[in-house]
């Protein structure tokens, strides 16, 4: 689901719904990941997760979990996947966003739990966050990349194109059939030939 960047939430990994973890208690926009670019981008650095950073990972996906816009995970979970997580990082440090690259196959990936705060959206972290994971996947030599994701439009924007979601059977027998929305599932398949 999440791959939704809130996936499940791109720019809100992962349709890719993405965001951190809201900070009141009022719903997150649908959105996880800003369609548009419309002002400013602060400073931020795209790097590889740290184990350290899973904390904060953990309010950024769950915030927009607790709003089925994507999966939750355990903090437990994030550090054992923390490999596949790049973050958008301030000049303080704090994780702005953050985006996954689940590796499925020799030839397919998908980019999961992407999700940028609320504070950043529309300022280019979440393009930023899916150009390092689609960079990433090009030097493993992968063919193909996709997400789950409520935002095709931001997707299309970097490049990806709407595909029949039966192109990935994998994906439902994995993250899909935790998901409460399996039987009534709104989001869109996205992909990129690499």
């Amino acid at each position: 689901m999440a791959t939704s960047v809130a996936t499940a939430a791109g720019d809100p990994l992962v349709q890719i719904t993405p965001v951190v973890a809201p900070r009141r208690e009022s719903p997150p926009a649908r959105l996880a990941v800003s369609e548009r670019v419309d002002r400013e981008a602060p400073e931020v650095t795209v790097r590889a997760a740290r184990i350290a950073d899973m904390r904060q990972v953990e309010t950024l996906v769950n915030g927009f979990a607790r709003h089925n816009l994507m999966l939750p995970k355990t903090h437990d979970q994030l550090v054992r996947l923390f490999r596949e997580f790049v973050v958008a990082v301030d000049a303080d440090e704090r994780v702005i966003g953050c985006g996954a690259l689940r590796v499925y196959n020799a030839q397919l990936a998908e980019i999961a739990s992407l999700a940028v705060d609320e504070s950043a959206h529309g300022a280019g972290v979440g393009r930023r966050l899916v150009e390092r994971l689609v960079a990433d996947a090009r030097e493993l030599n992968l063919a193909t990349v996709f997400a789950l994701t409520l935002q095709e439009l931001f997707f299309q924007r970097v490049g990806f194109s709407v595909v029949p979601r039966s192109n990935f059977p994998g994906k439902v027998w994995s993250d899909c059939r935790n998901c409460p929305k399996l039987h009534a599932c709104d989001e869109i398949a996205v992909a990129l030939t690499l």
